[in-house]
């Protein structure tokens, strides 16, 4: 059964409790790092992103194209750095383009 509290919490207060508990940070990091990464990189990158997968700290983005692949590879530091700003922590640690 649930657990009952007598005083009154913000709900932002209440979710991050929940999420913490039921150890459900993991899940919604990567979440969120796939909604960075679109929102990040726009249409033109996102056509040719066939994958996007977080496992640990390490951000794994499968491509269609190699050229784009090459190209994005000369600032993988700057990516890595914008998605982490994005989502206000540092989640991404190393970028795989695949």
């Amino acid at each position: 059964m649930a657990k009952r509290y007598n005083e009154e919490s913000p709900i932002g207060d209440v979710l991050k409790q929940f999420i913490s508990q039921n150890k459900l940070e993991v899940g919604i990091d990567q979440i969120n790092v796939r909604e960075a990464w679109k929102n990040l990189m726009g249409n033109g990158v996102n056509n040719y992103t066939t994958e996007i997968q977080l496992k640990g700290s390490t951000l794994y983005v499968a491509l269609s194209s190699a050229v784009l692949r090459e190209e994005l590879s000369f600032g993988k530091e700057k990516i890595i750095k914008m998605i982490n700003e994005e989502l206000r922590k540092d989640i991404v640690t190393n970028l795989v383009l695949r």
